[in-house]
C-alpha cells in the first residue's frame, strides 16, 4: 500500500488520541496507588488499601492487558503479557502494593515512550506545514482568485506576494527576488530567484513579486514527495530493527518460561513459596526485553526525521545504516563533482589588454547560439562588459568553426582550431604551449584572432564545485577510505578534476558509459560496500547496483528519488558528509543502546537469581533503562554530534 502524506495526518491524529487516553490511565493508576498507599500508611481497613490499588491494577493494566490479549490471539507473546503476569503474581503473594507500583511504572513508561517516539512523526509532520493551503491564480485579465492548492493545474499562473510561501513546483515567468530554501534543500543561504529559476513549494520568497508556471501538481511537488518518501522510510525496518524484533519476540517466550523453570528451582532449593513466587515474578519484569526492543527504533526514526528536516531523504533504516559503514565512494563527475555548467575559467591576451579582448569575444558571441557563447556572455556581463553595438550587422556565424564580424573597421573572429586554419594562420611557439596546456587541463579553449594574427584565448571548462574539495577532505576524515571518479568524459578533463580535488589517477575512471560504471562498481563491491553518488538522471543503474545509491541536488526530480537510496536535496556535496556522520552517529548510538540495555538485563537477572533484588527496585531499574535508551536515540533528533 503506498504510505502517503495522508496516512500519515490520519496516524497523527489516531496517536494524538491514543496519547491522551494513556495519559488519562497513567494519571488514574498514579491517584490508586497513591491512594492505597495513604491508606495503608493511616491505617485504615485493608478492604479500603485494597480498593485504591484496585483502580491502580485495572486502569494501569488496560493497555498491557489489551495488548497481551491481542497478541495471545495470534499466537505471540510479548512484553504485556509478562508485566501483567508479574503484577497478578506481586498480587498473589500479598505484595499488592508492589504490583501497582509495577503497572504505574510500566504505564508511565510506555506513555512517555509513546510521546517520545511520536516526535519523530511530528518533526516529518511539520514538512506539511510548510505548504500553503492556498495560493493566488492568475486570470487571464490579469486579476488574482484565491483558490485551493489542490486546484492548481499544470501550465497556471501563480502570483506569489513577499514573505509567502511557495505553494508549488513551478518556475518564475516573472519579477526577481531572493527564495528561502532551507526548508526544502537544507540550504542556509537564500539564493536569487530570476526569470526561468526553478522554485519549491515550501520554500520563501523574499522581497520581490514573483509570477510563477506550475510545473507539477501538489501532490507531486518535492515537499509532497519528501513527505510520502519519510513516511514510508519510516515504515520499513532496517536490519538491526528486524533483529530487535525478531529477538524481543523470541526472547519472550524465553523469559516466560524460564520464570516458571526458576520457580521450580527456588522451590528445590528450599526456599519459601511465598519468596520463590516473589523472585520469579521480579524475574519475569526485570529479564523483559523493553528497552533491547525500543533501543533500535529510537535510534533510526530519529535520524530519519532530524535528515528529512535538512534535506537528506533516506529510504528507509536500512540505507541509513549501511551508509555507515561504507568505506569506499565511487563520484559521477558531471553535475556532482562540477556543476556541470561549462564557465569562463582563463583568458588570455595577446598585445591587448584583457577587457579589450573580452570586448571582441563578447561582440561576437552576442549573436551566436552555442552553448560555450552563453558562457563568454555570463562572465563578460559580470565584468561589466558590452558589446560593440555597430556589428550586428555584420555578425556571421560559420557553423562548426566560430563567428566572425567586422568592429570598427577591422575584421575579427572567433573560433576553433580548424577556423585558425581557414583565417590561413598558424600558432607561434608561446601560443600553442599555451593552448596545449589549457588543452592538457581539460579545458576548451576558444581561438581569437584578426587578418593577420592571434590575439587571445578564451578556456571554458566546467567548473569544480565550491563545495566538493571541502566535502573530500571531510569524507576522508570521516573514515572513508578510497575515493574514485567515474565519468563519460575525455582522459583530460577528468585528470583535470581529479587533480584538483585530490583523486588518485588509479581510481579515475573516463570514457564510460553507464554500463561501464556498473562493471567498475561490481569490481569494487569485492573489495567491501560501495557507495555511488551522482546526479540521479543518467546514472539510474549504477545508483541502483551500488550497495547506496545517492542522489544529490535532485529537488524536483522524479528519477532521481526513485533510483536511489539516499536522496540529497542540495547539490552542496557538504550535506554528502552530513549525511554519512549521521549514519555513523546512528550506528553508534544503536551499538550504545544495545549494550546497556544486555548489559542492564544481565546484572538484574544475576542479582534477582542469586541475591535478592526488591520488585519496586526492578521495576525502576527496567522501566529506567527502556525511557534511558529512547532518550539516547532522540539525541539523534537534533543532530547528535
Amino acid at each position: 500500500m503506498k504510505y502517503s502524506a495522508e496516512t500519515l495526518r490520519k496516524e497523527m491524529e489516531q496517536e494524538r488520541w491514543a496519547l491522551v487516553l494513556d495519559s488519562l490511565l497513567t494519571l488514574a493508576t498514579l491517584v490508586g496507588l497513591i491512594g492505597g498507599i495513604i491508606m495503608e500508611i493511616w491505617e485504615f481497613p485493608v478492604w479500603y488499601a485494597w480498593s485504591f490499588f484496585g483502580v491502580a491494577f485495572i486502569t494501569g493494566g488496560f493497555r498491557a492487558l489489551i495488548g497481551a490479549l491481542a497478541s495471545l490471539f495470534k499466537g505471540k507473546l510479548d512484553i504485556d503479557l509478562l508485566m501483567v503476569l508479574a503484577a497478578l503474581a506481586a498480587a498473589g503473594v500479598g505484595e499488592v502494593r508492589d504490583g501497582a507500583i509495577l503497572l504505574f511504572l510500566f504505564s508511565l513508561a510506555g506513555t512517555l515512550e509513546a510521546y517520545a517516539m511520536g516526535n519523530t512523526k511530528r518533526a516529518v509532520a511539520g514538512l506539511m506545514k510548510l505548504r500553503p493551503d492556498e495560493a493566488y491564480l492568475e486570470q487571464s485579465d490579469g486579476s488574482l482568485v484565491r483558490v485551493a492548492v489542490e486546484k492548481l493545474r499544470i501550465g497556471d499562473s501563480v502570483v506569489v506576494k513577499p514573505g509567502e510561501r511557495i505553494p508549488v513546483d513551478g518556475t518564475i515567468t516573472r519579477g526577481s527576488s531572493v527564495i528561502d530554501q532551507s526548508s526544502v534543500t537544507g540550504e542556509s543561504v537564500p539564493v536569487d530567484a530570476l526569470v526561468g529559476s526553478s522554485v519549491y513549494a515550501g520554500s520563501v520568497n523574499g522581497y520581490g513579486v514573483l509570477a510563477l508556471r506550475v510545473d507539477v501538481v501538489s501532490d507531486q511537488s518535492t515537499l509532497a514527495r519528501m513527505i510520502e518518501l519519510v513516511a514510508s522510510a519510516q515504515a520499513e525496518r532496517s536490519p538491526s530493527e528486524r533483529f530487535s524484533e525478531w529477538f524481543g519476540s523470541r526472547y519472550t517466550f524465553v523469559v516466560l518460561f524460564g520464570s516458571i523453570a526458576s520457580l521450580g528451582i527456588f522451590l528445590l532449593l528450599g526456599i519459601p513459596l511465598t519468596l520463590a513466587l516473589y523472585k520469579a515474578a521480579t524475574l519475569l519484569v526485570v529479564a523483559s526485553p523493553c528497552a533491547i526492543v525500543i533501543s533500535v527504533p529510537a535510534a533510526v526514526l530519529s535520524a530519519l526525521a532530524y535528515a528529512a528536516r535538512h534535506g537528506m531523504l533516506f529510504k528507509g533504516g536500512a540505507a541509513l545504516e549501511e551508509f555507515g559503514t561504507i568505506k569506499t565512494i565511487a563520484f559521477d563527475k558531471t553535475g556532482t563533482l562540477t556543476t556541470g555548467a561549462m564557465a569562463v575559467t582563463k583568458v588570455l591576451s595577446f598585445g591587448m589588454p584583457e577587457t579589450d579582448l573580452l570586448k571582441i569575444a563578447v561582440t561576437l558571441e552576442a549573436h551566436s547560439e552555442h552553448p560555450l557563447a552563453k558562457s563568454i556572455l555570463l562572465y563578460a556581463a559580470h565584468q561589466g562588459i558590452t558589446p560593440h553595438e555597430t556589428a550586428a550587422s555584420t555578425a556571421t556565424a560559420i557553423p562548426g568553426k566560430g563567428m566572425e564580424a567586422v568592429i570598427d573597421g577591422v575584421p575579427y573572429w572567433a573560433g576553433n582550431r580548424r577556423f585558425l586554419s581557414d583565417k590561413g594562420l598558424t600558432l607561434g611557439h608561446d601560443e600553442r604551449t599555451q593552448l596545449e596546456q589549457l588543452e592538457a587541463m581539460g579545458i576548451t579553449a576558444i581561438i581569437l584572432g584578426d587578418a593577420t594574427r592571434i590575439i587571445g584565448f578564451i578556456g571554458i571548462a566546467d567548473t569544480v564545485r565550491d563545495s566538493a574539495l571541502e566535502a573530500i577532505a571531510l569524507l576522508r576524515s570521516s573514515g572513508i577510505k578510497r575515493i574514485v571518479m567515474l565519468t563519460g568524459d575525455h582522459a583530460s578533463v577528468a585528470n583535470a578534476v581529479g587533480a584538483t580535488l585530490g583523486i588518485l589517477p588509479s581510481d579515475i575512471h573516463a570514457g564510460l558509459l553507464p554500463e561501464d560504471k556498473v562493471v567498475i562498481l561490481k569490481k569494487l563491491e569485492e573489495e567491501g560496500p560501495v557507495a555511488f553518488v551522482g546526479d540521479g538522471v543518467n546514472d539510474a543503474a549504477a545508483l541502483a547496483v551500488s550497495n547506496v545509491g545517492i542522489a544529490m541536488g535532485v529537488a524536483g526530480t522524479d528519477v532521481a528519488l526513485e533510483a536511489a537510496d539516499v536522496a540529497l536535496l542540495s547539490d552542496d556535496l557538504r550535506k554528502l558528509v552530513a549525511a554519512l556522520r549521521l549514519s555513523k552517529r546512528t550506528n553508534q548510538i544503536i551499538k550504545q543502546n544495545l549494550v546497556f540495555a544486555l548489559g542492564i538485563l544481565f546484572i538484574m537477572v544475576m542479582i534477582t537469581t542469586f541475591w535478592y533484588l526488591p520488585l519496586p527496585l526492578g521495576v525502576i531499574g527496567h522501566e529506567g533503562g527502556t525511557l534511558l535508551v529512547v532518550a539516547n536515540g532522540l539525541r539523534l533528533l537534533w543532530g547528535y554530534r
